[in-house]
C-alpha cells in the first residue's frame, strides 16, 4: 500500500511539473522571436516525453499488479525463500540458489508467464531492477498473447 501512494504522490508532482513547465514553454512561444519561439517548442518536448514515460509505467505497474492478482487467486504467488543478512540485504548465495531453481523453471517452461513472474520477483528481490523489468515485461506479454523476442 505504500508503494501505491509513494507512487501516486510522485505521479501527482510530476504532472503538476509537466503543466508548469508546459505553461513556460506556451509562454516563450506568445513572445515571438525566433529565439524564444524555439526555446518554447524544446521546452514543450520535456513535458510530452515525460507524460509519455509516466504513461508507460503506469500501465506497466497495472498490468503487472493484474498478473500478481492473477496469480494470487490461483495461489501460486512466489514465497520469499531468500536469506538476509542481519541488515536486511539478501545473502548472494541464498539468492544464486533461488535464481538457478527459477532459471531452470522458465527453461523448462519458457512459454508460461507464471514463470517469468517468479522470476522477475526473484531479481527484484535481490535488486536486480533491470533484469526483473525484462522478465516482468516478458511475464506481461505471454500472458497477453503478444509476442515474445527471445
Amino acid at each position: 500500500m505504500r508503494a501505491k501512494i509513494t507512487y501516486a504522490v510522485t505521479a501527482a508532482v510530476l504532472v503538476v511539473y509537466f503543466v508548469l513547465v508546459g505553461s513556460r514553454g506556451v509562454l516563450l512561444i506568445k513572445h515571438g522571436t525566433v529565439l524564444t519561439v524555439t526555446f518554447g517548442v524544446a521546452v514543450l518536448i520535456l513535458p510530452v516525453i515525460g507524460v509519455w514515460f509516466l504513461w508507460q509505467n503506469t500501465r506497466f505497474v497495472q498490468r503487472a499488479n493484474r498478473l500478481a492478482a492473477e496469480l494470487e487467486a490461483e495461489g501460486g504467488l512466489p514465497v520469499d525463500e531468500l536469506k538476509r543478512t542481519p541488515s536486511g540485504r539478501v545473502d548472494r548465495d541464498s539468492a544464486d540458489e533461488v535464481f538457478a531453481r527459477r532459471k531452470a523453471e522458465t527453461e523448462d517452461t519458457p512459454d508460461d508467464w507464471r514463470c517469468w513472474f517468479r522470476l522477475a520477483v526473484a531479481y527484484h528481490d535481490a535488486r536486480d531492477t533491470p533484469r526483473a523489468r525484462k522478465a516482468m515485461q516478458r511475464a506481461i506479454a505471454l500472458r497477453e498473447g503478444r509476442p515474445v523476442s527471445a
